[in-house]
């Protein structure tokens, strides 16, 4: 990277604004200060104000700010604090020392004797700050590393110690003896503990802490030059000619600002990240062609190599102290060979320790390298060193089972032949983009492609890339196995487990797509909706392994018969449905006619014959068709099929029939009739009206058939075949059946009590008579509360559903007439139930079907099958009763056939309240042809009347 590139991309640091500041202002403050001492202050008062009073607030100023950093430290700084509350001791007492030669020379204007209270706080100026440089250094981890912690120490404070001792310190203290043992003891200290403090500095420096690296230099600086200045003033030649505010002042001065600035303004420097690996995209790059640099190779750091050579420079020094006593000339002295001889020997010492810790560390090295040697070699994972070329330097053995390739063949191979050339551009894109993000955001990333093995075949391989040296460590292991089972997971998902077609996940999927797709605006996109009729038959007759085989066979003919862009699936139980393509055609008719004939196509194919266990089943096949038409998304497409696929079963099934505008609109006035159904009976919306029951020998009523009519809101009336089409089978058609038994008992006690006595016949599905509900004791209860006999009451039977059980359903039966209750099963002649039902169930009363009614007069076949359904009631004793007599023509011929009772328009519509008591009181209605015909004998009886029991009059 170039120089302006690594400025930019260099990371900010903290507080880089506010920290410069600072530093140019501490840089103003010492630098005025070294002017005015270079300059003398313009004064010798002045002079000694700013030498003392003004070297005691440098060191109060640095005494308060470490107290006060050492206080507030953070949590993660919080093993430093010590080292703080120590330095700012170490400064108080600075500050403590140059206020007391400030008061001897300032305040009392006379010499500082010596010795003084100001060399007691001098003197204890060193021990703290040596402390708290203990405190700051990185603590070795081991007895040895402290034992070489304090002959580095030694080493250094030693050769320094001789070498002062031979420059100055030797005639300083034979200078001293003349003037007693304390001055000559006071002219020691203060040198030697300089000497102390310089040893720990340096000492230390090469074993610093790398939190916050740049406070501790900062105060090691400021040590330091405060250590440096007190050199200078131990040293005679100055000394004899010092004066305090002279320049030597600027340097204490500093220091002590320079300690208080430390915790504070120095600037924290995030840790350097290391260098990019400049790795090429795994396939092999050419020659390092000109201009272009190769990367460096790591190199020890400098702090590193001189920390190492600090014991050797150490002898060194001592040695040129020895050197300059016999070049001299001087006498050696004792404290010089004493100091000399213990130095050689902390040397020795430490080298032997150093020997024996090295000796300890190959060792161990050697046998971690022999675990992770037999880790990697055991290992089922591949694991694989490229270099930045790409080239493989390293291969584990695993290779063999993994890939069928041993590692020593793929070793010097290119990676990028490895893998398959279609993930070869998705592989190089992620290293690129890994090799390029920060190491310590990202430190691995995982690629999973095809290799290739042994055989030739593609591997599927998952890979842990690491950096390392520039290059790329891969962990590798094979995941085929993983990848076949994932990608049959994703095909079940999508596809019916049975038939293997696409789902209906998958289906609307593709119909999604085709609408979105470029053929968005094609007019011939067009799904098929479709269901078999008569797969329930199959699988209640031959079985439900049967009714699968059949669903597999259809799917087959299904697949077959689209068109290779086409899908087709199975959306559940016996529907299924095509998505057909459009060819881009614009012209209404024709799409229309070309898929219809897709269509038609298709319901032919479904309808033929099965072959299932060596029988001929036959099933047929209603479809609904919906075309894409702008705007109309991929639900609502499937919708309109659907509404068209009802459409056909509701038109004669094994039909085609085309999806238009005015279903949609019939399911939603269906689903708003719905809604308003829900509020309807709590609303008192429904109405009960009643029907005459015509004698049609005499004309006389002999009983009410109560309906229900639903009045909505908006003054609506709509009949039972326009409301119980939406009324679900459960809840609302109970409800609505029970309030209509209710209601119509009440009002048939009412009318008895005003002496217009008329049985009320209310029709119940079977399925309603045997909700636990409705048990018959409520029957019993509602009889009794309402004070209607029960003979009063018809229940009209509907046409049993085949899935009801006859058992049940006569038990349920029985207990009714033994309360009285009358059976009449309604629609006669509708159904194979009708005959089932007459045969196995205690029936009082038959009601012809209206459809056999209707037709009667045209049909002769109709008026022959009625007849013989009238003989049928007249040989078994009962009455009849004919729904839906509207002309005199089939009152005329019903009556001639037999039948004994009738209602309808010929007589009258349904009435209410007050239009049906009027005719109650009026007691008859004329019959058609005026004088009675013969009927046949046993038919004379009332409606009430039974075979079994005594007749009730009618009323």
């Amino acid at each position: 990277m170039s120089a302006p590139g690594a400025i930019l991309t260099r990371p900010p640091m903290a507080g880089g604004g506010t920290g410069m500041v600072s530093q140019v202002i501490l840089a103003l403050i010492c630098a005025g200060y070294a002017t005015g001492a270079f300059l003398g202050w313009g004064s010798d008062e002045l002079a000694l104000i700013m030498g003392d009073f003004g070297l005691a607030s440098a060191a109060l100023i640095a005494a308060v700010s470490c107290f006060l950093y050492a206080r507030d430290a953070a949590e993660s700084e919080s093993s430093f604090r010590p080292a703080w509350l120590l330095f700012s001791f170490s400064s108080a007492m600075a500050a403590c020392g140059n206020g007391v030669w400030g008061w001897y020379e300032v305040v009392l204007r006379r010499q500082v004797p010596t010795p003084s209270p100001a060399d007691f706080f001098f003197l204890c100026f060193a021990p703290p700050a040596i402390v708290g440089l203990l405190v700051l250094a990185k603590r070795p981890v081991t007895r040895a590393g402290w034992v070489c912690l304090g002959l580095d120490s030694w080493l250094i404070g030693g050769s320094l110690l001789t070498l002062s001792w031979s420059l100055a310190l030797a005639r300083t203290a034979h200078e001293g003896e003349g003037e007693g043992v304390a001055h000559a003891t006071l002219t020691l200290a203060y040198p030697l503990l300089d000497i102390v403090l310089v040893s720990m500095v340096l000492a230390l420096h090469f074993r610093r802490s790398s939190a916050n690296r740049s406070a501790v230099n900062t105060a090691i600086a400021a040590l330091a030059l405060t250590v440096l200045c007190d050199a200078l003033f131990t040293s005679p030649l100055l000394r004899e000619h010092y004066r305090s505010g002279q320049l030597l002042d600027a340097g204490w001065f500093a220091g002590s600002l320079l300690l208080g600035y430390a915790p504070w303004g120095a600037r924290r420097l995030p840790p350097a990240p290391p260098p990019r690996p400049a790795m090429a995209p795994l396939a092999a790059r050419p020659a390092v062609g000109r201009g272009r640099t190769r990367p460096l190779p790591a190199t020890r750091p400098l702090a590193s190599s001189l920390a190492a050579l600090t014991p050797y420079l150490a002898a060194a020094v001592c040695t040129l102290g020895i050197l300059y006593n016999v070049i001299e000339g001087h006498r050696v002295d004792r404290m010089v060979v004493f100091t000399g001889c213990t130095v050689v020997l902390a040397l020795v010492v430490r080298q032997g320790i150093m020997l024996l810790d090295n000796i300890a560390l190959t060792h161990e090295l050697a046998q971690k390298e022999n675990h992770f040697r037999s880790l990697v070699q055991g290992s089922s994972d591949v694991i694989m060193i490229a270099a930045p070329t790409g080239m493989l330097r390293y291969v584990s053995p695993a290779a063999a089972g993994v890939y069928g390739r041993d590692a020593e063949e793929l070793v010097g191979s290119e990676l990028a032949s490895l893998i398959h050339p279609e993930d070869l551009g998705r592989v190089v894109h992620e290293v690129r983009r890994f090799l390029a993000a920060p190491p310590a955001d990202e430190p691995t990333t995982r690629i999973e492609c095809r290799f290739k093995s042994g055989t030739g075949e593609w591997l599927n391989v998952e890979s842990t890339v690491n950096r390392h040296q520039g290059g790329l460590i891969l962990n590798s292991r094979d995941v085929t196995e993983r990848v076949r089972l994932q990608a049959q997971l994703e095909h079940n998902a999508e596809h019916d487990p049975l038939t293997d077609l696409p789902n209906r996940a998958l289906f609307t999927k593709r119909v999604r797509k085709a609408l979105g797709g470029r053929r968005t605006t094609d007019p011939g996109t067009a799904v098929l909706f479709i269901d078999l009729d008569g797969f329930k038959q199959v699988n209640d007759t031959i079985g439900h392994q049967a009714g699968d085989e059949l669903l597999i066979q259809a799917a087959r003919r299904l697949h077959d018969s689209v068109r290779a862009g086409d899908t087709a699936a199975r959306l559940g139980g016996d529907e299924f449905a095509a998505l057909i393509l459009g060819d881009g055609t614009r012209d209404r008719s024709a799409r229309e006619y070309h898929v219809r004939e897709i269509a038609d196509r298709l319901r032919l194919t479904l309808s033929q014959p099965y072959q299932i266990d060596g029988n001929e089943v036959r099933v047929a096949a209603s479809i609904g068709v919906a075309f894409a038409e702008p705007g109309v998304g991929a639900g609502e497409l499937l919708r309109n099929a659907d509404l068209a696929m009802y459409r056909a079963k509701k038109g004669g099934k094994n039909r085609v029939e085309l999806y238009a505008p005015q279903m949609q609109a019939e399911v939603v006035r269906k689903s708003e009739l719905a809604a308003r159904l829900r509020t309807a009976l709590s609303d008192g919306e429904f109405v009960v009206l009643h029907q005459p029951v015509v004698d049609l020998t005499t004309g006389a009523v002999s009983a009410v058939a109560a309906q229900a009519r639903w009045r909505s809101a908006q003054g609506i009336l709509f009949t039972p075949a326009e409301f119980l089409r939406v009324a679900d089978e459960s809840e609302r058609a109970a409800e609505l059946g029970r309030w209509l038994l209710e209601e119509a008992v009440e009002l048939a006690a009412e009318r008895r009590r005003a002496g217009l006595a008329a049985p009320v016949s209310v029709r119940l599905s079977a399925r309603r008579l045997l909700d636990k509900s409705l048990p018959i004791g409520v029957l019993e209860t509602l009889l009794a509360r309402h004070g209607l006999p029960s003979g009063a009451l018809i229940i009209e039977l509907a046409d049993s559903d085949p899935r009801i059980s006859f058992d049940e359903l006569e038990r349920r039966l029985v207990g009714l007439r033994r309360l009285g209750v009358r059976i009449a099963l309604d629609g006669f002649g509708s159904g194979y139930a009708a005959i089932n039902a007459l045969r196995r169930l205690p029936i009082d009363l038959l009601k012809l079907d209206r459809g056999l009614v209707e037709g009667v007069v045209e049909s002769a076949r109709l008026h022959k099958i009625t007849a013989g359904l009238l003989r049928i009631a007249c040989d078994l004793g009962m009455q009849s009763v004919a729904d839906g007599l509207d002309a005199p023509e089939q009152v005329l011929a019903l009556r001639a056939m037999g039948c004994t009772h009738g209602l309808g328009m010929a007589f009258s519509g349904p009435l209410d309240e007050y239009r049906l008591r009027r005719s109650l009181a009026r007691g008859e209605f004329p019959v058609p042809g005026g004088a009675a015909l013969p009927v046949l004998s046993g038919l004379s009886r009332p409606l009430l009347g039974s075979h079994d029991e005594t007749p009730v009059p009618p009323t």
